[in-house]
């Protein structure tokens, strides 16, 4: 018969204690609180440290979230209805693209004002450059209400005889030549760099001293494009800072476009900093302010910035307002694929490796779909982007009503490019590739799935000449009927 050994009861206390005493030799305490947020956490995984953004009301009737919608492993059909029913016809898709728009809006961008209707430009300077090659023009644009928004643009022209009209490309960058730079908020330490921007930050900080260095890398990487090198630094004579800019445009200007740019920034302000409450301190600058009952996003604001300009555009004459490119490169690549969507009046959309919420589908992004950027990244670093219905979705893609190939589809039938990289770190090609192949039969309603292109250059995160180039000839073939032997339908072997 087998004996029980059994521990008096006096000396369990004892024994506990040595083995918590162990225990915590061998791991660090569950309740122990970092103090640093961890850039190494899971993004999928909810952080209970988080602080919620403070809801804004706006107009949109709300829409079912997360817990109420079904799981979507394959990407959601656009030409099916919610009553159940397939779009067959361009007529029926034209009807459609209301519903479409608003759940992109409602669960993407967020809720975007309306045009002002009160666009006016006011040259502020004009000259010459590259010895009478071109010429260059500051103009100053102020609309909203009561006029008090506004926003610089810079505009290249070819030289040409003053009854000629140009297709003109729009692509964000720094401060416009000649213009002085605006103050800007701080950003936190930690953002874009993996660290969770919905954890407690210190409150926002007064504005910076002016500064022509906002948002350099997308400004630079533009300009230097075709330079094959790095950018020409800043002089400290204006005049031949714009000459050095207009030396780096200068084949887009010798191939007949006009050149508008702009500092995004200057329409909302790229910062996850954070007020007291919560919200973000973005909303206190630029445009938000004067559109208070609107939730849209960074993207959105600088999506909303290019349609102000296509308002100026219709408004010139040296400008052909019917054949209008948007351009941009990652983040202001993403904000130039939601402005083709969102504006009919844009004639090419034409983004440049756009990673995590643009081009790719969220569905084919992330960890465990194809790696790299994914929803729960991009709403780990960047939920300020987006709408703020999109955050909820963080670890629950399948989730996701709608996927990035439904705003290529609202393009339909206007061109499209996406222009990527061969060795982008961010942006993912099967994303791209199931993005551009779902989005196809909306365009074949059109007869014009040859209007949606695909161009690779052998570059990573970045915009090269050979974007450049394939942008052109893409828009010779399709905006101007120049014929043009090169194909855009081609993906390479992953």
């Amino acid at each position: 018969m087998r004996r029980s050994h059994r521990i008096p009861a006096r000396c369990l206390p004892t024994i506990l204690s040595i083995l918590l005493i162990l225990s915590s030799l061998r791991s660090p305490s569950l309740h122990a609180q970092p103090t640093a947020p961890d850039p190494t956490m899971i993004a999928g995984e909810p952080d209970p440290r988080e602080i919620p953004v403070p809801s804004i009301k706006t107009n949109l009737a709300p829409l079912p979230g997360p817990d109420a919608l079904p799981l979507q492993t394959a990407l959601p059909d656009p030409l099916l209805k919610t009553d159940g029913t397939r779009i067959t016809s361009s007529d029926a898709w034209q009807k459609h693209r209301t519903e479409i728009r608003r759940t992109l809006e409602y669960y993407a961008v967020g809720a975007i004002p309306p045009a002002p209707g009160n666009v006016k430009g006011r040259v502020i300077s004009s000259r010459p450059v590259l010895d009478g090659f071109a010429s260059y023009r500051l103009v100053h644009l102020t609309f909203g209400p009561g006029e008090k928004l506004s926003l610089n643009i810079g505009i290249f022209t070819p030289s040409a005889p003053a009854d000629t009209s140009f297709p003109v490309v729009i692509f964000p960058g720094g401060t416009p030549p000649g213009a002085s730079p605006l103050p800007a908020l701080s950003r936190p330490p930690g953002q874009g760099k993996g660290v969770n921007a919905l954890l407690p930050v210190e409150p926002s900080k007064p504005a910076l001293a002016p500064t022509s260095a906002t948002n350099t890398s997308v400004n630079t990487a533009a300009a230097s494009s075709f330079s094959g090198g790095n950018p020409v630094a800043p002089k400290s004579s204006e005049n031949a800072d714009l000459e050095a800019f207009a030396k780096r445009i200068r084949p887009i200007l010798a191939r007949g476009y006009a050149y508008i740019t702009f500092n995004n920034n200057d329409c909302a302000e790229d910062t996850t900093l954070r007020l007291p409450d919560g919200s973000w301190a973005f909303r206190t600058t630029r445009f938000y302010p004067a559109y208070p009952e609107y939730d849209w996003g960074i993207l959105g604001g600088w999506a909303w910035g290019v349609s102000r300009i296509v308002d100026y555009v219709e408004t010139d004459s040296a400008l052909n307002a019917s054949k209008v490119i948007v351009s941009g490169i990652s983040r202001t690549g993403k904000s130039a694929m939601v402005a083709a969507a969102f504006d009919d009046r844009i004639a090419l959309g034409a983004p440049v490796v756009t990673g995590g919420g643009g081009v790719g589908a969220y569905r084919f992004s992330g960890e465990g779909r194809g790696g790299k950027e994914g929803l729960d990244l991009m709403m780990k670093k960047y939920p300020n982007w987006f709408s703020p219905h999109l955050h909820p979705f963080r670890g629950q893609t399948d989730k996701l009503p709608f996927d990035q190939h439904w705003f290529l589809a609202l393009i339909a039938p206007r061109p499209f490019i996406a222009l990527e990289g061969t060795t982008d770190g961010v942006s993912v090609m099967n994303a791209v590739k199931q993005s551009t192949l779902a989005a196809q039969p909306v365009y074949a309603l059109f007869n014009a799935t040859d209007k949606l292109g695909i161009n690779y250059a052998e570059h990573g995160h970045t915009i090269t000449a050979d974007d450049w180039t394939a942008m052109l000839d893409f828009a010779d073939k399709h905006l101007l009927g120049k014929p043009v032997t090169r194909r855009f339908d081609q993906f390479p072997s992953e």
